[in-house]
Order: C-alpha cells, then structure tokens, then sequence
C-alpha cells in the first residue's frame, strides 16, 4: 500500500474533476481500510480518547477477541491511519489527524 501523501498527492480532489483509473484504485485501497465496520469503531475510541492500550481498552467495547483486535490495529496501523508506541509491557495508539485529514480533502470540494 502507498503512503496517504503519496495518494493525496496523485488525485486531485474527487469532486472537482475526473480522477483517473490509477488515482481511483489508490483512493478505493484507503477508504477499504475504513469500510469495516470494526476499523471504524477502533479508529473512532482511539480518537475520542486521544490514546488507548490495546489490551486494556478495545476488547469489550467492541465485542470482539484480542487477536481481531490486533489485526485490524495493525491495518490501520500499516495504513498509517494510527500510531503505536510500546511502554512496558503494553502498546498505546493514537490517531493521525494530518493522514485523516488528507483522506477528508480528496472528497472535499474546498481546497
């Protein structure tokens, strides 16, 4: 997968002209990383909260196992859509509100 700068830079926003068929199988693999319902709700907790553990915060209020939890942790993270950091024995996340932003302005119509 690209970079989310790489992408943004390739299209032009969606609405105010055509995009080419590359510029769309770019922007369609991004926004397939947030078309799971899973993804999504994980990405809005960790926004909300600023930063969460993933063994302590994800597991019960999305209703889904810890290893589900760490793959699409790690989508999200490969996407860089989120950000790890390791303290002790347990892994913080937070959101990358430049990278959600470019996603935002290529459906925008303001520049």
């Amino acid at each position: 997968m690209q970079s989310i700068q790489t992408v943004f830079e390739c299209c032009a926003p969606v609405l105010e002209e055509p995009l080419a068929e590359a510029e769309a199988v770019h922007l369609a693999e991004w926004y397939g990383v947030l078309a799971d319902p899973t993804r999504l709700r994980l990405l809005s907790l960790i926004s909300a909260a600023g930063e969460a553990c993933a063994a302590c915060d994800f597991v019960e209020p999305l209703g889904v196992s810890q290893p589900t939890v760490s793959h699409h942790l790690k989508v999200l993270r490969d996407a860089g859509l989120v950000e790890s950091e390791k303290r002790g024995r347990w892994v913080y996340y937070h959101s990358v509100p430049e990278r959600l932003s470019i996603l935002g302005r290529a459906i925008s119509t303001q520049a």
